[in-house]
């Protein structure tokens, strides 16, 4: 059989068991090939990066003077918006959340129009991956560099829509958790595996006579590579199927046009109350487990008084248990139900930042031990929850409805975010913000369990699977 280049009129998975199987390892090999950017980049290389190109540029002498309230940029040119050196990353990262939550509703209204979806991955993560390789030749000032990670960043996010958006397609209802899961945890792999080779390129750095931010720069082209090339043989199994919208639309799909059909899904959403109850427990849940993983960092470097060693080798640690954790969940899943799995992580959640506000300062063994609890919760808590969504979306409008699901996704950063500041600055420390997360795991809980699923299934039309 080919591959399957020629476009289906159908968004029904292939009723040939081989012929799914083919496609959804070409899924799973996008999950290996985005991986690293959030991995290595995002989590690991861009922040310090970026903080040593903004001091440099705002004068400091080294980026250990870079703490004096003093030095400032001007990143849009005019002196009464300024900005100290240490804040440009966690505002570039603000801007590319923004500007994601703005364009995932037109790209995913435009690629449900649109008969050419591997042709949106293949162009979006390209894109992604040359920003991100661009970023070797950042080296002059902060500007270029800041430009390239906005453009990846939300590149990324775009693309990520489009990959979600195959998922039903791809799988069978009763074949939904097992796929989803598979690719999380695939993409957990592939990003521990390239970030060990980039921890080991940063340590050996004096070694080797470069210096971290060469290490670092290195790192990015190794990045973009990896993106890209993993992603051309992610795309060839896979099927190019389009519903009505694309069956109706002549011709290239137009923002207009598109903007005008997002606003008819918002408004037809309300025949969904359980689509829309699944995803407000989704922004409260996710909006703990992103608050949870972005701050434990400075948690442990200020309040737990952890060495910058053991955190890098407590994140690897996270990866690779993710890896084996999202398999064990979605074994779990199988016996209990993919919603029952869920709560039960979340109720795990809630522990783990309860043992966090207890932890004693400078205990390694404990740290990595909620190191351990993380991962194993972690894949399953986002690729059950991607399943159990996918069940909900009504058949052709799969990339509209996952824009919604990502600017959740995206959007959940801000609520957490503002609960841990408002806990920092009136404690002075992480150990008390981070336990008010617990609230967020209570509230996406009670939300997630008042869902009906069933019913909701039902409702947008698709097969019930036979375990829930």
């Amino acid at each position: 059989m080919s591959h399957g280049t020629e476009p289906q009129t159908t968004a029904d998975p292939s009723p040939d068991p081989a012929q799914r199987r083919r496609e959804q390892r070409g899924w799973y090999m996008y999950d290996w090939a985005n991986s690293v950017f959030m991995t290595s980049v995002v989590t690991v290389l861009i922040g310090p990066y970026m903080s040593n190109l903004a001091c440099v540029s705002a004068g400091a002498p080294d980026t250990g003077s870079c703490r004096d309230s003093s030095l400032a940029l001007t990143p849009l040119g005019v002196d009464w918006i300024t900005l100290h050196p240490n804040a440009l990353y966690p505002a570039l990262t603000t801007l590319a959340i923004l500007l994601q939550i703005l364009l995932l509703p037109v790209v995913g209204a435009m690629v449900d129009q649109s008969r050419h979806k591997k042709q949106w991955l293949l162009t979006l993560a390209v894109a992604a991956s040359a920003c991100t390789t661009g970023l070797y030749a950042a080296t002059d000032g902060y500007h270029l560099a800041s430009v390239l990670f906005v453009l990846a960043n939300v590149l990324y996010g775009l693309s990520i829509v489009v990959y979600n958006a195959f998922l039903p397609e791809i799988a069978t209802a009763d074949e939904r958790d097992r796929v989803s899961v598979t690719g999380w945890g695939i993409g957990y792999l592939g990003g521990a595996l390239l970030l060990a080779a980039h921890l080991g390129l940063v340590l050996s750095s004096g070694a080797l006579g470069i210096g971290t931010d060469d290490a670092a720069r290195i790192a990015f082209v190794t990045v973009g590579l990896w993106w890209a090339g993993f992603t051309v043989v992610a795309i060839r199994p896979l099927r190019n199927r389009y519903g009505a919208l694309a069956l109706k639309r002549q011709g290239r799909p137009k923002v207009g046009a598109s903007l005008r059909q997002f606003g008819h899904t918002l408004r037809d959403m309300r025949k969904y109350p359980n689509t829309i109850l699944f995803l407000l427990a989704f922004i409260f849940f996710n909006d703990g487990v992103q608050a949870a993983i972005r701050y434990a960092a400075p948690f442990a470097t200020q309040d737990l008084l952890l060495s910058q060693d053991v955190l890098m080798a407590t994140i690897l640690i996270i990866q690779f248990v993710a890896f084996f954790g999202a398999f064990l969940t979605g074994r779990v899943a199988r016996v209990l139900g993919s919603k029952a799995t869920v709560l039960a992580t979340l109720v795990v959640w809630g522990g783990l930042v309860t043992v966090a506000y207890f932890m004693p300062a400078g205990n390694v063994p404990v740290f990595i031990a909620m190191g351990v609890g993380i991962g194993i919760v972690l894949g399953g808590t986002q690729s059950l929850a991607r399943s159990l969504y996918s069940q909900l979306i009504p058949k052709g409008r799969e990339a509209e409805y996952f824009s919604l699901f990502q600017i959740s996704d995206r959007g959940s950063s801000f609520l957490g975010s503002l609960v841990i500041t408002i806990g920092v600055s009136l404690t002075g420390g992480y150990r008390v913000a981070i336990l008010s997360l617990i609230a967020f795991f209570v509230l996406g809980g009670v939300l997630l369990w008042r869902t009906r699923m069933r019913e909701g299934i039902v409702a947008v039309g698709n097969e019930v699977p036979e375990r829930l």
